[in-house]
């Protein structure tokens, strides 16, 4: 373990010192060398080195991942990357938690959405999208099943019956294509397996009824043919009351299943099909009224959480179904891989009262003297005018086709490469809605069709038995087209949108990543990586008086270096990298702001660095700990890039000086109309966790010859983020504590298991979100939820 110390941090300086360059790198450098050594020093790894040599049951089982499209163990890819699996990703899911179950429980990897439990926006190194149109690319992609998941409202996909999640930190463009520069969540299910009949089933009931019911069949049909089929129900029980419109609001009833069929004739060939599907129903989000207190960041004095007041509809509902086929031919040098893929969206449908409150909203009255009477009545708090919105995806339809060779040339050789074709088609239609009766006002109709298509390649080469080398290239043309042929009232008039109402985009890409990997001892390895990525064009619908919004291609390069290895044998595992990345006119969506308008725009540059560690040991055989952490550093590099302010209200008469938002960024010189925008060159990135963590522990003591008594808990923190591209007070989001416990009984050699359980065990209430061009208006995390489990394997 001394040893450990002394060559760590020296090495680790010098093998990124040559890819990393600028006084910023080397400060993350510098940071992150420290957090190696401090996590080296940590009590439980000291435990773990005192402990007697490992037994089978004391070891830390090998984690085998497919980040490069192939098996390979976690230890010898050279990409910061993690996996959830198991009863940790198992435990997050028992309250009912969507995919944003996965936020911040790996390092920097964030998950969030301002549309419940559909439009997920995910986030790695800081680097994401907050643009909520139903167009918006992002640059992280969601590959379920080896299907990428391109339309954000897809990637809600609910997680069960899953062999693993792996998140893949940095640009993955060779191997996963464009829109992957930030990273890769990448989810598989559990597989059909021949010759065994088995399968499980969960229940488990909670606060306000949050009831999962999940199961599971595997059948052998024949000596060669198995079908496995998988279930998942969520349900939630309305648990906010709205005493303005006497409903009750914030359940759900969110429903999926899988089936897929496995054929494996002989050992060359084998053929998977999947079928999967899903229906919800429920509340959309609850977009609740200045629940912030001005000139800070925190909630208003007593604030309940259970409390809603608006005068308007929300509801959403959302179904979709889809399906893939994956064609396997193994020949003695060479295997041959076809996925085609197949996803739609056959109904999504969301309306929201986005004021939030509840009034006719007449903001003169709130400052005159003796306030509104009658019917100018408004709140809570300032309700300055009435929005109501609505809309969602009309039409959709995801074709992909991807065919790839993977082999062996000699035993220092390995290579594959491929083709990739991509067809989507996608009509959004939005409306604004009266206030009274859901009377529509105005409808626009959008359509988007987008083409792309990608050779690529990639080698891996054994220069000597220690030291390998990798590189891989894709070439990527993408074309778009969009256009509005629907924009008008409900009396048939045209809606005052700047022409031209069609517009179309064409661009081609060519990305690489390289890569070392030396392998130090039997148990540790180096690695370095330099990679490219690649973000399409990208459209957005325009509103108001907006022409069609657009935002030229992005690239970004990355550099990284890591330790990986295993210790004490093999009963602890450490995996620790420093990263700096340059993404060059990145997309960044302007949301809301004074004229409340989406604006599609492109910075010059942003800059991204930090580190993340990785840590788990087997203190005891009936003891385990996992620690991680991230650092990450973010800017906007754009002198001359400037956004809408917030809410301000200081034209209306009598206002007092303290009723609108605090923004901390310099102002622009007022323009001919006098007003003046937000100067956010240096900020970091919306949604961006400087610093994240997670900590999680599991403690079992045996009971009889086959049961075992068991508590397992996990804590994560993240720091403040910016909710907008500008800074405030109001709109920074406070840190957060989150944690879970599970106490339970399993026996027969775990077929059974009985728990109890909670999630945000504190009751931790923070705003998450917010809406910032009337009021202090923001969103909620879930509440504690306390409740018992069962479950049964056959």
């Amino acid at each position: 373990m001394d040893s450990m110390h002394s060559w760590t941090p020296t090495v680790l300086r010098n093998a990124v010192a040559a890819q990393l360059r600028g006084a910023r790198a080397a400060r993350a450098i510098s940071l992150a060398a420290g957090l190696s050594a401090a996590t080296l020093l940590l009590p439980g790894a000291a435990q773990a080195a005192d402990a007697p040599s490992a037994t089978g049951g004391a070891a830390l089982a090998e984690i085998v991942v497919t980040a490069t499209r192939h098996e390979e163990k976690l230890n010898d890819v050279p990409v910061s990357a993690s996996v959830l699996s198991g009863e940790p990703l198992a435990s997050l899911g028992s309250a009912g938690d969507d995919i944003r179950q996965l936020a911040f429980k790996v390092p920097s990897l964030n998950v969030e959405s301002s549309n419940g439990r559909t439009f997920p926006r995910f986030y790695i190194r800081g680097y994401g999208n907050t643009d909520f149109n139903s167009f918006a690319s992002q640059p992280v992609s969601l590959v379920y099943d080896d299907v990428v998941q391109e339309n954000p409202s897809l990637k809600g996909f609910p997680v069960f019956d899953q062999a693993d999640v792996e998140v893949l930190r940095g640009p993955q463009g060779t191997l996963f294509g464009r829109n992957s520069p930030a990273g890769v969540v990448k989810l598989e299910s559990a597989k059909p397996v021949l010759g065994q009949f088995s399968g499980y089933g969960s229940l488990s009931d909670g606060t306000y009824n949050t009831a999962v019911l999940e199961g599971v069949v595997n059948l052998p049909v024949s000596d060669t043919l198995a079908m496995r089929f998988s279930t998942q129900g969520q349900h939630r029980d309305n648990w906010v009351d709205d005493p303005v419109n006497h409903t009750r609001l914030e359940g759900y009833d969110d429903w999926a299943a899988r089936i897929q069929l496995l054929y494996k004739p002989s050992e060359s060939f084998n053929a998977l099909f999947n079928v999967h599907g899903r229906t919800l129903g429920g509340s959309a989000r609850l977009f609740r009224a200045n629940i912030i207190q001005l000139g800070t960041n925190n909630l208003v004095p007593g604030f309940d959480p259970s409390k809603f007041y608006a005068d308007g509809y929300n509801g959403q509902s959302y179904s979709m179904a889809g399906g893939s086929v994956h064609l396997n031919w193994i020949l003695p040098s060479v295997t041959i891989q076809s996925i085609t893929g197949y996803e739609s969206i056959l109904h999504y449908n969301t309306i929201g009262d986005i004021d939030g409150g509840f009034g006719s909203g007449n903001v003169f009255c709130n400052f005159a003297p003796g306030g509104c009477t009658g019917a100018d009545v408004s709140g809570p708090g300032v309700i300055p005018f009435p929005v109501e919105t609505g809309g969602g995806i009309k039409n959709h339809r995801q074709i992909t086709q991807e065919v790839r060779a993977i082999w062996n040339l000699s035993s220092t050789l390995v290579g594959q490469a491929g083709v990739f074709l991509f067809d989507e088609d996608v009509s959004d239609r939005s409306h604004n809605y009266s206030m009274t009766g859901l009377d529509i006002q105005d409808t626009t109709v959008s359509r988007q069709k987008n083409e792309a298509q990608a050779v690529f390649g990639s080698l891996e080469y054994a220069m000597t038995p220690k030291f390998k080398v990798r590189g891989g290239a894709r070439f990527t043309a993408d074309h778009k087209t969009f256009d509005v042929p629907v924009a008008e009232t409900a009396a048939g008039d045209p809606l005052p949108l700047t022409a031209p109402l069609y517009k179309s985009s064409n661009a081609t890409n060519f990305s690489w990543d390289l890569s070392a990997t030396y392998q130090l001892d039997a148990d540790t390895n180096l690695y370095a990586r330099v990679a490219t990525g690649f973000r399409a064009p990208s459209f957005g619908a325009p509103t108001g008086t907006q022409a069609i919004q657009v935002a030229r291609s992005e690239d970004n390069i990355s550099y990284e270096a890591g330790i990986k290895a295993d210790l004490f044998d093999r009963r602890a595992r450490i995996a620790f990298d420093v990263f700096y990345y340059d993404v060059s006119h990145q997309q960044l969506t302007a949301v809301g702001g004074g004229s409340n308008e989406t604006r599609l725009l492109n910075a010059a540059h942003t800059i991204g660095q930090g580190a993340e560690v990785e840590f788990s040991a087997q203190l005891t055989p009936t003891l385990s700990l996992n620690l991680s952490g991230s650092l990450n550093d973010t800017k906007i590099k754009d002198k001359n890039l400037a956004v809408g302010q917030c809410f301000n209200w200081a034209w209306v008469p009598n206002v007092p000086a303290d009723a609108h938002c605090n923004i901390t960024n310099p102002l622009t010189a007022p323009d001919t109309n006098g007003n003046q925008f937000v100067l956010i060159d240096g900020n970091p990135l919306p949604q961006a966790a400087k610093y994240i963590a997670d900590v999680s522990l599991r403690y079992a003591v045996p009971f009889g010859a086959d049961g075992e008594f068991y508590a397992y808990t996990d804590w994560s923190y993240r720091s403040k983020i910016n909710f907008f591209l500008y800074e405030s007070k109001e709109f920074t989001g406070p840190a957060m504590v989150q944690g879970g416990l599970r106490a339970g009984y399993s026996w027969a050699n775990k077929k059974y298991d009985a728990a109890v359980f909670c999630r945000n065990c504190t009751n931790e209430i923070r705003a998450i979100g917010a809406i910032d061009f009337e009021n202090a208006t923001g969103m909620i995390n879930d509440p504690r939820i306390v409740g018992a489990q069962f479950s049964a394997k056959f």
